[in-house]
């Protein structure tokens, strides 16, 4: 850039998180004189996780930092976007907007680190790994975002540059109209869609699978599949976020659901997918089943406001007439999934 690094005066922390910040130690080594700059709760962390000896400058809401040449750093707190320190800063000259995790996305950046240098299939496969970051990121604070999405947007933006993902200079609309879907979907209903997340252990419940996905696509309704543990919790977070539906497929394992399939359901409640409607469906092998009431507790624990379906939970391999019963079920599903869907239209 043709900038040497004594000549740098400046260090904006906008997230304290030691993916963005990791290298503040060698840099000091390098050029000790400088400014720390971050809110108050950023130079707090500053100090436990560096131990920095330079001058600091705390940073708040509305407060500015004159750069010279006619160039200024404006500041906005954006708290819990995604940790409670976090700002983004605003250069009024030239329309940018730092905006930290803020409008991220996932999906490693190559020689074109700019929108206008991507190609459709490259922005196509940026939106889906922008609601990948949004779901594993950010969900948690849904709320937080879209305040801070609010303040944001108002400062009407000519680029966008987060610290994750593509610099939206050419249509910065894009990613700030992806994420107020985003945080949409958090308060519900989302997409008309199923997300399938199963297991099993012997197969019994893998025979289930087909009928309940037979049953969805025979009401129009596309389904997202998962087999836990195999399928990685990012993508089935991703696809939970933007669906109105989610079917849970699991074997009993003594008188509780299938541990993977339990530690699945688990991060999706650490990450508040809330707002569902949902089918549980799987095998059991002793007297009685357990996988389904589980997930109950689950959901009242964690206050996740899903709507359950009757469950369908039999003994060992699934006959002929179990078979009726979980296609069926997956009908019953699809249905209130597209009638949701057809609401949020409306």
């Amino acid at each position: 850039m043709g900038v040497r690094l004594q000549d740098i005066r400046y260090v904006v922390l906008n997230h304290l998180e030691p993916d963005h910040t990791g290298w503040l130690v060698p840099f000091a080594r390098l050029q000790p004189d400088f400014t720390v700059c971050a809110s108050a709760r950023g130079l707090e962390m500053a100090d436990a996780f560096y131990s920095l000896s330079q001058e600091r400058r705390a940073l708040a809401t509305g407060d500015r930092l004159e750069l010279g040449g006619g160039k200024t750093l404006e500041f906005h707190e954006i708290p819990n976007v995604h940790w409670p320190e976090t700002i983004a800063t605003w250069e009024p000259g030239t329309g940018t907007l730092f905006s930290c995790d803020a409008f991220g996305s996932f999906g490693a950046i190559g020689e074109a680190p700019y929108d206008d240098q991507l190609s459709f299939p490259e922005l196509e496969l940026f939106e889906r790994e922008s609601l990948r970051y949004f779901a594993n990121i950010l969900a948690t604070f849904s709320s937080s975002v879209e305040r801070a999405l609010r303040v944001l947007k108002a400062l009407a933006p000519r680029i966008v540059a987060p610290a994750h993902g593509p610099v939206w200079r050419r249509d910065p609309g894009r990613i700030l109209s992806w994420y107020e879907r985003y945080c949409a979907y958090g308060r519900g209903p989302a997409e008309p869609e199923v997300t399938v997340i199963w297991g099993s252990m012997y197969g019994m419940t893998e025979r289930a699978v087909q009928s309940v996905l037979a049953g969805i696509a025979e009401e129009g309704v596309r389904a997202h599949v998962f087999r836990v543990p195999q399928s990685h919790a990012s993508h089935i977070l991703a696809a939970a976020w933007r669906s109105i539906g989610i079917a849970v497929g699991s074997p009993t394992y003594e008188y509780r659901l299938f541990p993977p399939v339990a530690a699945a359901l688990d991060e999706l409640a650490r990450k508040k997918v809330v707002h569902k409607k949902v089918l549980a469906f799987g095998s059991f092998g002793w007297l009685a089943g357990g996988g389904s009431k589980e997930l109950s507790e689950i959901v009242e624990r964690c206050r996740l406001d899903w709507e359950l379906l009757p469950p369908v939970e039999f003994r060992g391999t699934p006959k002929a007439e179990t078979q009726d019963r979980l296609r069926e079920a997956g009908r019953a599903l699809a249905r209130q999934v597209r009638l949701a869907g057809r609401a949020t239209a409306r």
